[in-house]
């Protein structure tokens, strides 16, 4: 006998709760983009996802938990043709409690390019509608992904 249809389980999201740390980070990213609701969308599509989602992870990692051991919460919801994309974690807040302004940084005469540059530009760029927040010891960072092919 099979099990009844649960009508509160969604195809068109994914949740997952990984520990901050690099080889969980790419770990998380393979996942997520050969489960539902990513794995469905287009290879070009896809590595868009990837590329948001490992900037945002890696960042939380690197900077919100540093030193620290902690975990990160990602959820995606796919919507026709956009991608919801929540990331919590309760590591630092973000310096000043806001996100960085990702412009290209400027070519550094010893080479030694500054934070919050390219990873946040290319954020930035192939995102809309991003906002962070600090909500009881929590960063929680949304924002939505079109997914628009050729781009």
């Amino acid at each position: 006998m099979q099990p009844a249809h649960d009508p509160f389980t969604r195809s068109d999201t994914h949740d997952l709760v990984i520990r901050a740390e690099p080889a969980s980070v790419r770990a998380a990213l393979l996942h997520i983009t050969s489960a539902a609701p990513v794995c469905d969308l287009s290879l070009d599509q896809r590595g868009t996802v990837e590329l948001v989602l490992a900037e945002v992870l890696n960042n939380v990692a690197e900077h919100a938990y540093a030193d620290a051991a902690g975990h990160v919460a990602v959820t995606v919801t796919l919507h026709s043709n956009l991608l919801d994309c929540e990331v919590v974690d309760e590591g630092a807040a973000m310096p000043g409690g806001i996100l960085p302004e990702g412009r290209l940084p400027v070519h550094a005469p010893d080479g030694d390019l500054p934070e919050g540059g390219f990873g946040w530009h290319l954020i930035r760029s192939l995102t809309r509608d991003l906002a962070y927040r600090r909500q009881r010891g929590s960063n929680r960072l949304s924002f939505t992904i079109p997914l628009v092919d050729g781009v």
